[in-house]
């Protein structure tokens, strides 16, 4: 995919530490800005889904047998693992 060149204004610090996390891992300044907005992106992509989870549990919410069933079937196979 084409890559678009733009301009963002940081402080010194920021591009300070940028710099110095560039040489230590050998990638590019861009490449971990890049990666940093990605991972941001999924990281608000991760806290809507949950919003809406939660959403939909306040308007459907579980009924409590239905929470003490999964205790008890979670205790069980926790049981069996060889930790």
């Amino acid at each position: 995919m084409a890559k678009k060149v733009i301009q963002v204004p940081v402080d010194e610090v920021l591009l300070k530490d940028l710099d110095s996390l560039s040489k230590k891992q050998r990638k590019a300044r861009s490449e971990l800005i890049r990666q940093a907005c990605l991972r941001y992106l999924r990281e608000m992509e991760d806290e809507e889904l949950d919003k809406l989870y939660r959403q939909g549990y306040v308007k459907i919410p579980e009924e409590p047998a239905t929470g003490e069933i999964q205790v008890d079937m979670s205790a069980e196979v926790m049981a069996k693992e060889s930790w």
